[in-house]
């Protein structure tokens, strides 16, 4: 048996989370095309058997890598860097679509110095020319310290499996942490939040996201089965709350519709969901609401 704890690190928009989703094979972290969509660390555990010897790499999805700006920015890094400790390897994701840059360039040479065995995977390759991964692989394969590098599509699920084989390679002998049937290690009630904040993050423009949370307020089983779930979805500003309703209700039952059904999959039963939007002005800069919100240290 082997069994190890990977962390998964990049800038915003790498595919962290394409990818962590990917390897596990169910939806374990919520997904956008908007940077920072990832707030914590998301735990995603993979089950198998290589050549004879059952294997389970968990798996930490975390925040794309960024320079701080306010408080949950800052609870956001802290938790890359818990991530980052004690684990078993690391896997840091570049994306083809971006230009190289020194950032990525200090990351990776920092990770490939340590003593933790380091995973270079080069991820979107299926949205440019093969000369634009070449140019990747070329500039980092006499890095001293990289176990391997790996190009992949996470999104068209293209060489993970690949990318699989390489981390069953790295990972200790060991029992398993979690149980064969768990996938993740958060909660329902958690898995629903983040639900709504996904539809929010695709549904409204590119300023309003960034100040969304979302609070479950209410989730409970009734007796002919159906789930009751209310949340409040909150903002930072009263014009905001405006645009996330919308005109006559027809944004907000919009989000409210869709994460209804991806919660109804999720749970396996029908729900009754009601969305509330309240307005907490600054709330990324409040401990008390942030703690409300999960963004706190015993979250990280």
């Amino acid at each position: 048996m082997r069994s190890g704890f990977i962390t998964i690190a990049g800038k915003p928009n790498a595919g962290k989370s394409t990818l962590t989703n990917a390897l596990v094979g169910e939806k374990v972290s919520i997904v956008s095309k908007k940077p920072q969509t990832t707030r914590n660390r998301m735990i995603g555990i993979v089950n198998g058997e290589k050549d004879g010897e059952k294997f389970q790499a968990v798996l930490v999805d975390t925040p794309g890598i960024h320079k701080p700006r306010n408080m949950l920015s800052e609870f956001m890094m802290k938790s890359v860097d818990v991530a980052l400790e004690g684990v078993d390897a690391v896997i840091y994701m570049i994306a083809c679509d971006k230009k190289q840059d020194e950032y990525d360039d200090a990351y990776i040479n920092r990770f490939a110095k340590s003593r933790t065995p380091f995973i270079l995977v080069v991820n979107k390759c299926d949205e440019v020319e093969e000369k634009s991964i070449i140019e990747r692989v070329e500039r980092y394969k006499d890095v001293e310290g990289i176990e391997a590098i790996v190009p992949i599509s996470a999104l068209r699920g293209k060489n993970v499996d690949m990318l699989l084989d390489v981390i069953f390679k790295v990972l200790p002998e060991g029992e398993a942490f979690y149980a064969d049937d768990m996938y993740t290690d958060r909660s329902l009630r958690f898995l629903c939040a983040e639900t709504v904040r996904e539809k929010a993050l695709r549904y409204l423009g590119d300023e309003v996201p960034y100040g969304i949370g979302v609070a479950v307020n209410k989730f409970e089983e009734r007796e002919d089965g159906v789930v009751e779930i209310d949340c409040d979805v909150i903002c930072e500003k009263q014009a905001h709350k405006s645009i996330v309703i919308g005109k006559g209700g027809e944004m907000i039952k919009k989000i409210s519709t869709s994460a209804r059904l991806d919660m109804e999959k999720l749970l396996g039963s029908k729900v009754f969901l009601t969305l509330y939007v309240r307005v907490k002005p600054d709330w990324r800069d409040s401990r008390l609401v942030m703690g409300e919100l999960g963004y706190d240290k015993k979250n990280l």
